[in-house]
């Protein structure tokens, strides 16, 4: 399918989703989380939940990594030319939505793509070789090609992998991994 089909359906699909259906879903992508071998590294980048668009609720995997102790980092997004910049989570970060409902950090310690080994990346779907459709808008591609190569890049999904996604471009940077509720799709 092309992308264009798959962000409508995946939306319908998402939008059918009670709010325990998606707690319950994201408390099991958590544990399923806490099983791969991810853990000895420091800076962790997580997107925090836009409640509106039903995504999964991240606060589980943010308790997570406060109890392991690990640098969280979150981000804030630029409409103009469509980049983000990262910021360290801490106690006094302020976090407000901004006109898209997306929770940001208003300001704080910034910290550059090249320092991150973990991201985690929303997503509406992605199929079977680790090819991932987001919103359209190419913020998580630009943002992942100013990582280091080693960088992990894990996704969320609370639906199964597609077969394939016909249309995707090189400038499309694919998933090691993709978690959904019973399963990890290693790519």
């Amino acid at each position: 399918m092309k992308k264009s089909e798959l962000r409508q359906k995946y939306k319908q699909l998402r939008s059918q989703l009670s709010e325990n259906e998606i707690d319950d879903f994201s408390i099991a992508i958590a544990n399923q989380l806490l099983t791969l071998d991810i853990w000895n590294k420091s800076f962790y980048h997580i997107f925090l939940t836009i409640e509106e668009q039903k995504e999964i609720n991240t606060d589980f995997i943010l308790n997570i990594l406060a109890g392991k102790d690990k640098h969280i980092v979150i981000s804030k997004s630029n409409f103009n030319d469509y980049s983000m910049s990262h910021y360290l989570l801490t106690d006094s970060t302020t976090i407000k939505k901004n006109r898209y409902n997306i929770p940001e950090p208003i300001d704080g310690i910034e910290i550059k793509p090249s320092k991150l080994d973990v991201v985690f990346i929303p997503l509406l779907a992605f199929d079977t070789t680790g090819n991932r459709i987001g919103y359209g808008k190419g913020f998580y591609d630009r943002f992942l090609a100013n990582c280091k190569p080693e960088t992990i890049k894990i996704g969320f999904s609370f639906f199964k992998a597609e077969d394939e996604i016909s249309d995707f471009s090189e400038n499309d940077i694919k998933l090691d991994y993709c978690i959904v509720p019973d399963k990890i799709y290693h790519f």
